[in-house]
């Protein structure tokens, strides 16, 4: 006789919004926070300590620590409309837009977030290309000696990167692999505690810190001026903690990502805006505390030398195995996070079709493929078609401006300030119905200005580094 669980489901507990109880912690947000925050970025540390100097790289990193504290802190308030603690639930960074702000800045974030998912992607390709470049020259010198030329290009890299990535574009529901998150953790992990620990023994290697108060010396003024806007763009890009933290109160790991599994988000009570803010606190501090560590050993390593990239520079040459393992660890973590960061886009650019062409077979009919050895394959021609270009696209501008430190720099300096401030701040306004001239208001408009000339100095100067670079 079969049995009926239907009734035992229906009198399982749900939330105020309908869903399974959740019962994440502080402690299981701090872990997703950091796991979500620590990534490529990481790799430029170093470079950018050397470009601001003992006292300005430390200090940067600290104030860029409080800024995206007092963005979360914005945020943390977000999450329920129009009441932070009573009122409903916004899954998303855009829906708490919608809600607060309307439809016309939602499509203005919706723009921003998606060219910032599609620049990540092209700063993945180069990442990886010249990862595995490094591979290559470490192996290299490690049979030829460290004076051999060993060169080998990044191109060649890029379109291999990109021909995996058309591949795995057209796997179905790519972003529902939990495992995806373990792995892209892990090696983040990985290649930069890599990173710190080889720094760290450098040092000790030298028996002195390198550097100095001013940071490393350029040829002009001008040129010095532009280096400083280029490392707060990458200092920048290290801190991506605010665009993603209502994600993180109701989901896994952000916007990047979609989440059906209610027990890992933030329960109810406490409230969730309360356990966030602890949470922002002590991740906050801890993953400056680690970049500062980064940042600091690889430049009292190097000095005035420090490469952009602090494991595909070659101020590490031994252990060579060591150092390839970081690299493979990097390669790793983008290639699955490459996916990651741009299936939003997919999803959307899918949602956009369905609604637009209902009947159309084209873009809803889905042909059987069977491959040996293979569960049978679903393949839709519209899929196939525009994530192909799609791909194709990210590598070729990779290709054209394959610029590590000035492509970050970019990324960071149109995030930051759009993303991470201008719309927490505005939010914050509305649903903490803070009125125009107060004391909180004019406060938290000086804060949201001095960022925005920040941004704005961080982004002209690394696209200055871009075009520099390219005619060069």
């Amino acid at each position: 006789m079969a049995t009926d669980h239907s009734l035992e489901l229906s009198k399982e507990p749900l939330d105020d919004d309908g869903r399974k109880p959740r019962t994440g912690t502080l402690w299981t947000c701090i872990a997703y926070v950091i796991t979500s925050v620590i990534g490529s970025g990481v790799l430029a540390l170093a470079w950018s300590t050397a470009q601001l100097g003992w006292i300005g790289g430390p200090a940067t990193m600290v104030g860029f620590a409080i800024v995206t504290y007092v963005s979360a802190h914005l945020l943390s308030d977000c999450y329920r409309s129009p009441h932070p603690v009573t009122g409903k639930r916004n899954q998303t960074y855009m829906d708490a837009v919608r809600v607060n702000l309307g439809e016309k800045r939602t499509w203005i974030c919706g723009l921003l977030q998606y060219l910032s998912l599609y620049g990540t992607g092209i700063a993945y390709t180069i990442t990886t290309s010249i990862s595995i470049r490094a591979i290559m020259r470490s192996n290299c010198y490690h049979k030829e000696g460290h004076n051999a030329p060993c060169t080998y290009g990044t191109n060649v890299y890029m379109l291999v990167f990109g021909c995996l990535q058309v591949v795995l574009s057209q796997i179905p529901d790519f972003h529902d692999m939990e495992w995806l998150s373990i792995v892209a953790a892990a090696m983040s992990f990985c290649y930069s505690s890599i990173g710190l620990g080889l720094g760290f023994a450098k040092v000790i290697g030298n028996k002195r810190i390198k550097g100095n108060i001013e940071g490393a010396a350029m040829a002009t003024a001008a040129q010095k001026v532009w280096k400083v806007s280029q490392a707060l763009g990458d200092i920048a890009f290290s801190f991506p903690y605010s665009i993603i933290l209502l994600e993180i109160q109701f989901c896994l790991i952000g916007s990047i990502k979609t989440c059906e599994i209610q027990k890992d988000t933030l329960k109810s009570k406490p409230a969730e805006n309360k356990v966030m803010k602890k949470a922002s606190v002590i991740s906050v501090s801890l993953t400056t505390f680690f970049y500062m560590c980064c940042g600091c050993f690889g430049y009292a390593a190097f000095g005035d030398q420090t490469p952009g990239n602090i494991m595909t520079g070659f101020g590490f040459y031994e252990p060579y195995w060591l150092v390839d393992f970081a690299n493979a660890c990097i390669v790793l973590h983008l290639l699955g996070g490459y996916q990651v960061f741009n299936q939003p886009i997919f999803a959307f650019i899918d949602r956009w079709f369905v609604n637009k062409y209902p009947n159309n077979g084209f873009v809803n009919d889905f042909h059987t493929i069977k491959l040996p050895l293979l569960p049978p394959y679903r393949l839709n021609l519209l899929r196939l078609c525009y994530r192909t270009l799609y791909v194709v696209s990210t590598t070729v501008i990779a290709i054209t401006f394959p610029y590590f430190n000035q492509v970050l720099g970019v990324l960071g300096a149109l995030n930051f300030w759009p993303l991470a401030i201008y719309f927490p701040v505005e939010m914050y306004f509305v649903q903490m119905k803070i009125q125009h001239w107060t004391k909180k208001w004019l406060l938290l408009q000086v804060f949201s200005m001095i960022c925005l000339i920040i941004s704005t100095f961080a982004l002209v100067g690394s696209v200055e580094g871009i075009i520099s670079e390219k005619f060069k």
